[in-house]
């Protein structure tokens, strides 16, 4: 059973992408286990990926190749690139979704950890640039998710502050701590799969098995009056 939305209605609403409104993980996985591969290491299985791969390479590839995270990066993007639009699904009912939360007037913006010009291409390979106000990808702003600057960087433009009535929305722990630390509101869409044991850190406002039921739960409130649109 869905959890109850929380009452009051949000002013702008931010969606991770991967896994949370389309489905890369084939791509990612095997671009990750290329690089790994390449560096000396061993593949990881997608539970292994799903679990650790939520930060982005800025953040990561230095903890995990040391001084060679440059190369590592390299292999990884050209890996990435090569099949990365071919292998992007949407998750079903995510644009009913998105087109749902454009028409409650409200800012709707991604804030990703992947980065920023590959995911501003996927996004527009979808047909879906125009229903976002901003896309907010790694190094697009000073610091990457889970820093409150990338959810700064989402809202420019809207007059919007980090608050309770701006809901992120997410598949990850990072998703949860970004919300909680800025102050936000956390609701987790958790597709498959049990609940990892980080979840428990940044508990979100409410869970969500799919896109669909998040925009079941979503019909149910009234339209928020005011003019960010």
């Amino acid at each position: 059973m869905m959890d109850p939305l929380p009452v009051s209605p949000p002013r702008a609403v931010l969606f991770d992408w991967d896994n949370t409104l389309v489905d890369t993980w084939p791509c990612i996985l095997r671009a990750m286990n290329m690089t790994l591969v390449h560096m000396g290491y061993d593949a990881w299985t997608r539970e292994e990926g799903i679990a650790r791969i939520s930060r982005s390479l800025r953040d990561s590839f230095p903890g995990l190749f040391g001084e060679r995270w440059k190369e590592a990066q390299d292999i990884f993007y050209e890996s990435f690139r090569s099949c990365h639009l071919d292998m992007l699904t949407p998750l079903p009912h995510a644009e009913a979704l998105v087109r749902h939360i454009c028409g409650m007037g409200v800012w709707v913006g991604i804030v990703s950890n992947k980065t920023g010009d590959l995911l501003r291409i996927e996004v527009e390979h979808l047909g879906w640039g125009g229903l976002f106000h901003r896309v907010a990808g790694a190094g697009d702003a000073k610091a990457d998710k889970p820093h409150v600057e990338h959810i700064l960087h989402a809202l420019q433009g809207s007059g919007l502050k980090p608050g309770q009535d701006v809901w992120f929305v997410g598949d990850h722990a990072v998703d949860m701590q970004c919300a909680t630390e800025a102050g936000c509101t956390p609701l987790l869409l958790h597709h498959q799969g049990p609940l990892a044991d980080n979840l428990l850190l940044w508990v979100p406002r409410g869970i969500y098995g799919s896109c669909g039921e998040f925009l079941d739960a979503l019909r149910t409130l009234a339209v928020p009056s005011n003019e960010n649109r």
